[in-house]
C-alpha cells in the first residue's frame, strides 16, 4: 500500500491510483507536481509547509 500527500489532501492507494489522486498529482502543464517525494511507501507530491512539517518533524 502507498500512501501520498498532495497538496492538501492525503489520498491511500492500493494497486491502483484512482482519476482524482491522479488529477490532484498534475499540474496545469500534465507533469508532476514539484517537488515530488518518496519516502518508504509515501509519495508527497507538490509543497505543503503543513503536511511537510507533520510528515518529517513527526
Amino acid at each position: 500500500m502507498v500512501s501520498w500527500i498532495g497538496l492538501s489532501t492525503k489520498f491511500d492507494v492500493g494497486d491502483s491510483v484512482a482519476d482524482d489522486a491522479v488529477a490532484a498529482m498534475l499540474g496545469p502543464t500534465g507533469n508532476m507536481r514539484a517537488p515530488t517525494l518518496r519516502v518508504g511507501s509515501t509519495v508527497i507530491v507538490g509543497y505543503n509547509e503543513e503536511a511537510f512539517t507533520e510528515f518529517f518533524d513527526g
